[in-house]
């Protein structure tokens, strides 16, 4: 028998243009800091998502992955906020094996995601 492990990947992208119209709208000094706020409240609700999920609080977690939605679009994550939205109805449709798959990759697109903005070119955060 042989074991396989799967190290699902998925191409990440940063919106561009959503930073964009922060950085005309807000001043670069202003963007900068709705992106790092955005990115470090990210950063601890997927953790506490994770938290949420091991002790099985339906409710709270449905919570936590609603608030990442608004944080991801805020900043240009299209994918985490898809996949916070997928977590959503798996969630709704009480389907824990579907939740526990969506919320890895939520949380793998998640690092990855913060990872990209990190290396913009432009953003001087």
């Amino acid at each position: 028998m042989q074991l396989v492990q799967i190290r699902p990947t998925e191409q990440i992208r940063v919106d561009q243009d959503c930073l964009g119209l922060l950085y005309s709208q807000l001043g670069e000094v202003g963007a900068e800091d709705v992106v790092c706020r955005a990115s470090e409240e990210l950063a601890l609700r997927m953790s506490h998502c994770k938290s949420l999920h091991q002790t099985q609080d339906r409710a709270g977690l449905r919570k936590s992955v609603h608030r990442l939605i608004a944080i991801a679009e805020q900043i240009g994550m299209a994918l985490v906020s898809q996949v916070a939205a997928d977590v959503i109805a798996c969630i709704d449709a009480k389907d824990d094996i579907a939740t526990a798959a969506t919320l890895s990759r939520l949380i793998r697109s998640g690092e990855r995601s913060l990872t990209a903005i990190w290396d913009l070119p432009d953003l001087t955060i």
